[in-house]
Parts: structure tokens; sequence; C-alpha cells
């Protein structure tokens, strides 16, 4: 019965992602949590799995986006290149930064960032570009790489709400930012799934059908249906008005981010 539960997450994570334009992580995130409480998993570890296996399924879903970018000559692959190293480096640790917080504490950081997207979405906010801009030195590239890779960790997410606007400011337009972003939520992805694997072994007692935090069963079942599923939503998307669904959006961000905090909230008090 769990598995079929997992297949239907992937489908509505899938689904949305395509509809809304963004990574699933911020579907698959609250929706797990909510599933593994129910499962009866520790409290304490919940929200640790919810992130792990966020991030093991983009792992798998990243592939179509980037062929799909790939076919299209969109992807910047040098610019991959240089970001891959601190991306790695920052989401790996980023998973350990994880597992050291507390189940809250992560409740409140994910909420808040929640919250974040859905005023920048609701509000149209757009980066301004300058396509003569000079590109950051590698090392710079480097530096943002790692700092994006530790918050799409903790965030449980593919980085592109964090790539996609440091690439703009960079001068980069907006189709290759995305193309680009999608391309480097593979190397996030993959560290952050390790990390959380790694230091999940070191920190929790062996949790059934899980490699540290990330739970098997419900990685296997989200990702094969939401890269079904995620083509489905993208077509429905040309078909709706893009303010509307930014809109629509925004609000399932402002509901996802104030459950969480009103959680984190409720354990202080």
């Amino acid at each position: 019965m769990d598995i079929v539960i997992y297949f239907l997450i992937g489908g509505v994570a899938g689904f949305s992602a395509g509809l809304f334009g963004v990574g699933g992580g911020l579907i698959i995130v609250p929706i797990l949590y909510v599933v593994f409480q129910q499962q009866g998993y520790p409290i304490d570890t919940i929200m640790h799995l919810a992130l792990g296996t966020s991030l093991a399924t983009i792992l798998v879903t990243s592939v179509s986006s980037i062929l799909a970018h790939h076919k299209k000559n969109a992807v910047l692959w040098p610019v991959v290149k240089n970001l891959s190293f601190g991306l790695c480096i920052g989401s790996f640790f980023g998973a350990g930064i994880a597992g050291i917080l507390s189940g809250y504490v992560l409740q409140f950081l994910v909420g808040l960032f929640a919250l974040t997207i859905a005023y920048t979405m609701f509000n149209g906010r757009k980066v301004l570009i300058d396509e003569k801009k000079t590109f950051p030195s590698l090392k710079n590239q480097l530096g943002a790489g790692a700092v994006i890779g530790i918050a799409s960790a903790i965030f449980g997410i593919g980085g592109g709400s964090l790539t996609v606007p440091y690439l703009n400011r960079c001068g980069i337009v907006m189709q290759k930012a995305v193309a680009t972003s999608a391309a480097c939520g593979f190397p996030i992805a993959l560290a952050g799934a390790l990390g959380f694997m790694w230091f999940g072994k070191n920190q929790v007692v062996e949790l059934p059908h899980t490699i540290g935090y990330v739970h098997i069963y419900a990685f296997v079942g989200i990702s094969s249906m939401s890269f079904l599923t995620a083509k489905m939503g993208a077509k429905v998307a040309h078909q709706l008005s893009p303010q509307r669904l930014k809109i629509c959006f925004s609000f399932l961000l402002l509901f996802i981010g104030s459950y969480f905090i009103v959680q984190a909230v409720r354990h202080v008090l």
C-alpha cells in the first residue's frame, strides 16, 4: 500500500513541477513530511527523510529536463562545469549541516524559503539582465556554487530557484539560464542525496526501507511517476495563463511555508 502512496505523490509532484515550471522539491518535501508522520517514523528524523528523499528523486527527474534542453542547445556546459565542483561540495556538506539541525529548525527554514519564493512569484519580480556583463571569475563561480549547493540541500530542492537568478545577474538570458540551471540540478541532487545517505547512516539507527536519510520505496515510486506526469503538467501549463499559474503557485507555497513555520513555532512554545 505504501508504494501506491508514493506513486501518487510522484504523480502530483511531477504534474505540479510541469504545470508551475519549478522543481518538484517544494511539493515533495511537505507531502512526504505528512506521509512519514502518518507512517510513524521518529519525529526528529521525518524532516531529514523528506529532504534526502526529495533530492534523490530530483536526481532521476532532472535527466529528462537536461536532455530536452540539450537538444535545443540551450545548456551552457562550460558554466555547468565551473559551477559543478562548488555545487557538489556545498550540497554534500549542506546535507551534513541539515543532519545537525533539528527537524523543527529545518521546518522553519524550509517554511521561510517557501514564503520567500511565494512572495517573489506573486510580485512577478524579474532580475534585470545585462548581457554585456563579464562573467565572474572561476573562484567566484566555485563560491557561488558552494552557497547554492548548501542551500539546496537544506531546502531539499534542485537549486533552480537560486541558480536561475544568479545566472541572470551574470548576464545570461532567461532561456539559457533555465536550461543551465536544470543541468546544475543533477550534481546538486547527486551530492545531496549521497550526503543525506552518508550523514544519515552515521547519525540515526537504521530505519525500515531507508539508506541513511533516503527512503528507497519513496524514491522509486516518486521518481518513476513524476518522470511521466511532468510532461502532462507542462502541456496543461501551455493552455493556461502564465500569470494565473504564478498566482496559484504563490498561494500554494504560502500555505506550505505557513504550515511549516507554524509547526516549528508550536514546538518552541
